[in-house]
Formats: C-alpha cells, structure tokens, sequence
C-alpha cells in the first residue's frame, strides 16, 4: 500500500496578508522540493474534497460552525477581510480552502481505514490545532486532526485513536475537543512559554503534555519521548494514530526557539510507525500544522515523508 497525499489548489487562495508568515508559499515550498527530489513520485496524489458541516461538528459547536460559515461566506461575497483575532485573517477564498483542508483529514482517514492507503499526509492549510470547539485562533479556523479523529471514533467505529502533536506549539484546541473524552490519548511536546501559554497543566487525564524550555535540542526531546511518549502510546494501543505535524519546532524556524533538525523529524515519524504497525495496522494520518522557515519546512516534510512512504535510509534517522 501506497503513502498518500491529499492537497487542493484551494488551500493556495487563502491568503492573510502579504507579510504573514501562514502563507500559501508554505505548500508551493513543499510542493517545489518533492517534485525536485522526485518524491512526489513515491506518493499517491490525491485532491481533497470539501468537508461538510456535519463533519465540522464532530469536533466544533454547532452554533460555532453556522457562524464562521456565515461570516465566511460573508467575506466572500464582499470581498472584504475580517480579523477573527489578530493572528487570523479570513479573505475572500479562505472558506474554500478551511472547508478543503479539513475535508482531506476525514478524505484520508477513510481511506486509510478502507485500507486504500497504509498512510497519509494532507499537504493542507490552513492549520487547525488552535481551533478549539467554538473559536477561531492561532492561524486556526477548524481543526482537522480533532476533526479526522472523531470521524474515525464515531462514524467508523474504532475504539481507540492517538493524536500526537509536534508543534512548537501547545495545541490547545485539539486538547479542548478531545480532553476527557477516553476513547483517545493525546501526547505533545511544545516550547513553553510560548503562544498560547497553555498545556502545562493537562484539562484531562487523557492528555499527556510535556512542556520544555526554549533552545531544548533533538537529543533532549527524542529522550523524553523515549520516557514518556512511547509508554504511554504501548499501554493505551491505539487503533489509529493522527500527527498534528508542525515543524516550527525545527532550529531555523523564526516563531520558536527549539532545535530540531530533519533527523530529528524522521526518527519520531519511525517511532510513532512502530506503534502503528504493532497496534494500529499501521494506520496514520498526518495533517500540516506550523512551520515558517520555507526551507526548512519543505525539508522537514520530505524527511517525514520519506519515513512513511518507506523510502528513507537509516542515515535520516541518525542525530
């Protein structure tokens, strides 16, 4: 079985200002060096469809959802932008690619489950892991790994999904969905302090996060990792897992302070297969989150990539 991708041309219209760092060169970025690399050749191409409302509220509020549509829609007709914090900015064509973005992790998902795929990224923006059940933050308008995770629980019957999360950033909205709720464990590391200056005290006992402190290098994380992801992730045996796959935790990334290198982000991605082959059928999904540095974001995906779609030598998993 094939590694897929899922895009959409619609996720390159979202735009939030010219000097934004969530810009549409993040996936051209991508895009440029799997073709050049000959990557891309190694994957299964997929577009991403639109997700549904019904799929939006497995994760959000309903009254949350009917109103960022309608304020969408809004900004659409108009053609005018609307701050819905000061970091997120929705312009005309932001609707679109919200609703294509979190319609690739449920696309994904299903045919990870089908067994179409063994595994899967969605090359999608925007990210979604500050969305929390009724508001819009960080960059985020829905999140699509909490979204992708309940559709595997509830609508295709697993029992048990793990979301991990490596983003520099504590992903605060996929922890207010998913806290409490047993069927999922859900396991991040991210730099503290830092946007959003949450995590250091879990919201339930299903949620194990480990902050650290800015300048913590690779070897120190894939120790605790080691310590404390991994036992975690053996006890609970999940069926399924979901990356929220942020890469500003990468040394030349401007909005962190961490030090990880592609390495680094090809021996977690190893690690987390591992526990999906034994419990999970090897069943992944992983969805873009952060990453700013162009260079080092298109690196650090294809190192991720590489890992999944089983194209990597040992040498990218060395430190």
């Amino acid at each position: 079985m094939a590694t897929a991708l899922y895009s959409h041309p619609a996720c390159l219209a979202h735009e939030m200002g010219a000097d934004h760092p969530e810009s549409p060169q993040r996936l051209g970025a991508i895009s440029d060096l799997l073709i050049a690399t000959g990557l891309d050749l190694a994957l299964a191409l997929r577009d991403a469809p639109q997700a549904k409302d019904e799929d939006l509220r497995l994760a959000h509020e309903a009254l949350y959802i009917a109103e960022l549509r309608s304020l969408l829609s809004e900004v659409e007709t108009s053609g005018l932008r609307r701050a819905l914090d000061a970091d997120t900015i929705a312009r005309p064509g932001t609707l679109a690619a919200v609703l294509h973005a979190a319609g690739a992790a449920v696309a994904a998902t299903d045919a990870v489950i089908n067994g179409e795929f063994e595994n899967a990224f969605c090359a999608t923006r925007p990210p979604g892991h500050h969305a929390t059940r009724n508001q819009a933050m960080g960059f985020c308008f829905v999140n699509n790994v909490a979204v992708a995770a309940r559709h595997a629980l509830n609508r295709r019957g697993l029992d048990r999904v793990a979301v991990i999360d490596f983003d520099v950033h504590h992903g605060n909205g996929t922890e207010d969905i998913l806290a409490g709720d047993e069927r999922t464990l859900m396991v991040g590391f991210f730099q503290h302090p830092l946007y959003p200056h949450s995590g250091v005290v879990p919201m339930g006992e299903n949620m194990l996060n480990l902050p650290v402190p800015p300048y913590t290098k690779g070897p120190e994380i894939r120790a605790l990792i080691e310590a404390h992801w991994l036992p975690q992730l053996e006890a609970f045996r999940p069926q399924m897992l979901f990356l929220s796959a942020g890469f500003d935790a990468h040394r030349e990334d401007p909005l962190g302070q961490l030090g990880l290198v592609e390495a680094d982000y090809a021996w977690i991605t190893q690690k987390l297969m591992d526990v999906a082959a034994r419990h999970a059928k090897g069943r992944i999904v992983s969805c873009l989150e952060g990453g700013y540095h162009l260079g080092a974001l298109a690196r650090s995906v294809a190192a991720h990539l590489r890992v999944l779609a089983g194209v990597a030598g040992p040498a990218a998993l060395k430190p």
